[in-house]
Order: C-alpha cells, then structure tokens, then sequence
C-alpha cells in the first residue's frame, strides 16, 4: 500500500514541476509552485521523514510563492511608462 501512495506521489510531482515549467505567467506559476510544494511535502510525509515535510510546507508551499507573488504585484505597479524601462529626463517628445 505504501509503495502505491509514493508511486501516485511521484506523479503528482512530476505533473506539477511539469507545470510550474510550462506555464508563462508568474502568478500561475507561483501557485502551481505552492501546489508543488504541497505534493512534495506529501511525499515526503510516505517516505517517513516528517521534518523534511514540515520545512518543504513552509518554505516551498507558503514562503517561496507568496515571495514570487509579491515581486510579481511590485514590477508591475512600477510607475513609469509602463513598458518598464525608464526615460532620462529631458529627452522627452
């Protein structure tokens, strides 16, 4: 029964760092990042060590993507001309 639930474990993993690769946008990729960290805190969880599950929840499922996502909500409120780079002064049109 064990090696059944790390094998469905393994599957998840690889379909969700699968995802997290193919997507483009930062935000979709940041929560698709939590759910991969999810999945290997779950498997870590069947293969018996439960410290490793415990940091992977926090850092690869909480922290890391809430830091993705806070970057992402930043670069795009940047102020400017909205194509991100920024114009020396005087040499408007």
């Amino acid at each position: 029964m064990t090696d059944v639930l790390i094998a469905v474990a393994l599957l998840l993993v690889a379909g969700a760092a699968t995802a997290a690769v193919l997507n483009r946008d930062p935000v979709r990729q940041a929560l698709v990042l939590s759910f991969l960290g999810l999945t290997l805190a779950l498997l870590f969880t069947f293969l018996q060590a439960p410290d490793v599950a415990l940091s992977q929840l926090a850092v690869g499922s909480a922290v890391t993507p809430l830091m993705i996502l806070l970057t992402v909500r930043k670069v795009r409120r940047r102020p400017g001309s909205g194509d991100g780079v920024d114009k020396p002064a005087g040499r408007e049109r």
